[in-house]
């Protein structure tokens, strides 16, 4: 590609610039970020401008810094031009919480197990028990009755 005039210059530099605000106020292109690539494209010049070309600047090297510094500003800030980088955040905050709730319900899940299984285990044991005394009593053995337990007095 040859070089640049001053006014081509100027007319890419003006694109990049309303590019950049786009970008930074959260206008994103589908499929776009609040990046580089993106900016190129939405500018319609070659990202290559906005880097070093050996030991000289890119055209746009420039804008490309302003670019990045106001980004960053901006997410230092907490104020994210990039929605999918809100979105991110709140799916992550959302994983975490779902998370802990899934933990929650595994220990309670293991409680229940564990209630349920001395719960079946004690109605096994007095099923035993009960079998037992039927046993006695069909086979004759003196059972000694249980006397009705004592009444409080009123008062």
């Amino acid at each position: 590609m040859g070089r640049l005039t001053e006014q081509q210059r100027a007319r890419n530099e003006a694109a990049i610039r309303a590019a950049m605000e786009r970008l930074l106020s959260g206008t994103l292109p589908a499929g776009g970020r609040c990046d580089l690539n993106t900016l190129a494209r939405e500018a319609g010049v070659p990202r290559t401008g906005f880097y070093p070309k050996g030991n000289r600047r890119g055209t746009y090297q420039d804008l490309s810094e302003e670019f990045i510094r106001r980004r960053d500003q901006q997410l230092a800030n907490q104020h994210r031009a990039d929605p999918r980088d809100a979105q991110i955040s709140r799916l992550t905050t959302e994983n975490r919480h779902l998370r802990d709730r899934l933990a929650d319900q595994a220990s309670d899940l293991d409680e229940l197990r564990q209630f349920r299984d001395l719960a079946i285990s004690r109605l096994a044991a007095q099923h035993n028990e009960i079998r037992s005394l039927r046993a006695a009593v069909e086979a004759g053995d003196s059972l000694g009755r249980l006397r009705p337990a004592p009444r409080p007095p009123h008062g």
